[in-house]
């Protein structure tokens, strides 16, 4: 026993430095610490252009990923309402706070709307969690779409709240502290600042007891039921969480472009979230940021590069489609999957030289 407790007594400082390690695995990666120094010097070396148009509009849309990420690959529920969910908050901000249509917003300074929108959003996204749970596998998909569909429908026919297929346009955004915070460099290190959370809010609750917990639950439901965990209270606490980030992005969404319609909460677009979250990949945070980054550069070059072969500009979809089946047909796990494959390859190709060096 006394050998035991000595044992116990002697290995916590290196079992903490390992729990930190699992817990914070970017610390010792090299190529982390490149992408996030050339994520701060951004504003030095790019254009107002490809400041906002590409790299801020890869992190909002990667976060709304990152959302239905950490419900797909964690809990093992795949949710086409994360883009509705923020489009839910993008809504309530324009009709909570300033914007043009002064007959529909009330006004309220942004430091009150934000919260609201995100507290309304949240719940609204939690109710619809709480109808998924009861489902499993495609009638999970199903229902959290024909959640997308009605709200679509729903506010391209309202007019007293959301302003109908027009939308809200002219949607004021925070100033403070003297700092207009829409301005391109600004609101780009806000969206940074709120991108950079969210990733290490999923990679932390990834290794912590709630996230080993749903995991747990992803994989075998009836054994976790078994040893006494509420599964249904963890999932909808999963969607809870992942509808906070998802509003979050919505709140980003609404200051990017000053204005919300219908359009930016049809069916298509709930799909390309999905799209974004399985292109890059389903099982790590960083992939929504990596299928985000390829999304956006083919939306925005797609169409002037098939003009110049003489093609339909429109048909900018089918480069992104034929591209996501390309990726799903090599891996399963997307760009994340073929990067880890590879460098299993470079390993085993290494070990395979320096073993027969060593036999030699």
């Amino acid at each position: 026993m006394s050998l035991a407790h000595d044992a116990r007594v002697a290995v916590p400082p290196a079992t903490i430095a390992q729990r930190a390690a699992r817990t914070w695995p970017e610390i010792n990666n090299p190529a982390a610490w490149i992408v996030a120094v050339i994520l701060l010097i951004m504003p030095l070396i790019a254009n107002g252009f490809f400041l906002i148009e590409i790299f801020a509009s890869t992190l909002i849309l990667g976060t709304m990923a990152l959302s239905l990420m950490f419900l797909a690959g964690y809990g093992g529920m795949v949710s086409l309402m994360q883009l509705t969910i923020a489009g839910f908050a993008a809504y309530m901000v324009a009709v909570f706070g300033v914007s043009g249509n002064a007959n529909i917003s009330l006004g309220w300074p942004w430091w009150l709307a934000v919260p609201m929108a995100l507290a309304l959003a949240t719940a609204f996204g939690t109710l619809g969690g709480a109808l998924a749970v009861r489902t499993e596998g495609i009638y999970t998909i199903m229902i959290t779409l024909a959640i997308g569909a009605a709200f679509y429908y729903f506010t391209n026919q309202n007019w007293a709240i959301f302003n109908g297929h027009t939308g809200i346009n002219t949607v004021a955004t925070p100033h403070f502290w003297g700092v207009n915070w829409r301005a391109d460099i600004p609101f780009y290190y806000v969206v940074l600042a709120v991108a950079a959370l969210c990733y290490f809010a999923v990679e932390y609750l990834s290794r912590a007891p709630f996230g080993l917990a749903l995991q747990g639950v992803r994989d075998n439901p009836r054994r976790m039921a078994a040893l006494g965990f509420n599964v249904n209270a963890h999932r909808v606490a999963a969607y809870a969480f992942a509808s906070f980030v998802a509003a979050l992005a919505g709140v980003l969404q609404v200051w990017n472009y000053r204005q919300i319609s219908p359009g930016s909460v049809s069916v298509g677009a709930c799909i390309d979230v999905l799209i974004i979250a399985v292109v890059g990949g389903i099982t790590r945070p960083i992939g929504p940021f990596i299928g985000a980054l390829i999304f956006v550069l083919l939306r925005t070059f797609a169409l002037d590069f098939l003009v110049r072969l003489g093609l339909d500009g429109n048909r900018f979809r089918l480069l992104i489609g034929l591209g996501f089946l390309a990726i799903v047909f090599w891996s399963s796990d997307g760009v994340i999957g073929l990067w880890q494959r590879w460098r299993n390859r470079q390993r085993r190709g290494a070990d395979r030289s320096g073993g027969g060096r060593r036999h030699g």
